[in-house]
């Protein structure tokens, strides 16, 4: 794994270009735990926090509410929206962004294919 020389204490992004609060930060396993618990609408909320705190960390990105509603309505373009926006963030901070939009290609075969769903999920929960 990468160690990146300018995260704080809870591995989260803080650079220069990146001027807003940091987010809060959630846990991977517990985040599938509550996905699969909640039959899914943990990923409601989970997608509008997350579009939330891109937007108020690096000022880009679509914000949550309509972050929600793409979720809702066109889930498989959050698929490649969410982590596009976080490489932005990183890209933004002067770093390696460790996902990208072609992360989404992990949820081609669909989210019924539940191995892909959780590499996607890893991913871009990791680079939070």
């Amino acid at each position: 794994m990468i160690q990146w020389a300018d995260r704080t204490e809870e591995g989260r992004v803080n650079a220069s270009g990146n001027t807003g609060p940091l987010g809060q930060p959630r846990g991977i396993g517990f985040g599938i735990l509550l996905f699969i618990v909640t039959l899914g609408f943990y990923g409601w909320y989970w997608s509008f926090k997350t579009h939330e705190e891109v937007k108020q960390h690096s000022g880009e990105g679509i914000g949550g509410v309509l972050g929600l509603v793409v979720w809702i309505v066109a889930g498989f373009v959050s698929a490649f929206l969410i982590p596009s926006e976080i490489g932005k963030m990183y890209k933004q901070g002067g770093q390696q962004p460790p996902v990208n939009g072609w992360t989404g290609l992990w949820l081609v075969p669909g989210a019924l294919l539940i191995i892909p769903a959780i590499v996607w999920f890893v991913k871009v929960q990791g680079a939070l």
